[in-house]
């Protein structure tokens, strides 16, 4: 299935242009998306794989080579120093002038202008691409009324084991900043076994009416008693890692947990 593009309302921004190869007697062929992050200088870049479909063989191999070395302009001079320098490229390859856009995850982001830039990009369900759910969406894996279909599908980190246990969530909010950026995707795993304790963790609030305030991400921490049955809550703790925020303490019958974070997407 092609990849979509979805507004989740991304609270960072990005700034990208687009590479088009200039071929001798040929129109302008776009071949490439950069993206950098202004507050960082970090960059990203995803080019054509192919380029036989429009240039002969010896300039489609010239053409291959153009990743590698913006991978290594941006470790040198970061993303928007990439783009400078592409700017004073030859005629050979043309660079747009740059754009803002927002941004939930960069990777995600840098997908979608691709796919909307230079070819449809495939997605393959839990071999490459993970589903992505509202966290008020996620909430209806543990029984809420609520329709729980994934939004869009995003690429998953190089290198993770992929399992139908795991879905990317858009949270907002900076109470768990900086681990997890406000507006940022994250990947979590649906129903965790195993002890809670200081586990950061997807949970759904029971007993809220504002729907805003009904899913949240916290650190979970508790303190248990022995008793003749067995264990007893002495308090169930949720705590934000932003100092800015409070921590609060819940019942055991006043939440749910939907799923443990397994970490931000770029």
């Amino acid at each position: 299935m092609p990849a979509t593009i979805v507004p989740i309302g991304g609270s960072r921004k990005g700034v990208y242009s687009v590479v088009a190869a200039c071929l001798p007697g040929k129109p302008p062929q776009p071949v490439g998306v950069i993206l950098a992050d202004p507050d960082t200088g970090r960059g990203w870049v995803r080019f054509r794989q192919s380029f036989d479909d429009f240039a002969a063989p010896e300039d489609a191999e010239v053409l291959q080579g153009i990743e590698e070395h913006l991978v290594q302009l941006i470790a040198e001079f970061g993303g928007e120093g990439c783009l400078r320098c592409l700017a004073e490229w030859s005629n050979a390859v043309q660079i747009s002038e740059p754009e803002t856009v927002p941004v939930d995850s960069f990777t995600r982001t840098l997908d979608s202008l691709y796919n909307q830039e230079i070819e449809p990009l495939l997605a393959q369900p839990y071999q490459t691409h993970l589903p992505l759910y509202s966290m008020r969406a996620a909430a209806g894996f543990v029984g809420e009324d609520i329709a729980a279909e994934e939004e869009d599908w995003v690429r998953a980190p190089l290198g993770m084991r992929l399992d139908r246990s795991l879905i990317v969530v858009h949270v907002t909010g900076r109470s768990m900043e900086p681990r997890i950026p406000d507006g940022s995707l994250n990947v979590f795993r649906l129903n965790p076994v195993g002890s809670r304790q200081n586990k950061i963790l997807l949970i759904q609030r029971r007993g809220v009416l504002d729907e805003t305030a009904g899913c949240t991400v916290k650190k979970y921490t508790s303190v248990k008693t022995a008793t003749e049955d067995g264990w007893r809550h002495e308090r169930i703790r949720l705590e934000p890692l932003n100092p800015e925020f409070e921590a609060w303490d819940v019942e055991p019958e006043g939440f749910a947990v939907v799923a443990e974070w397994v970490c931000a997407l770029e």
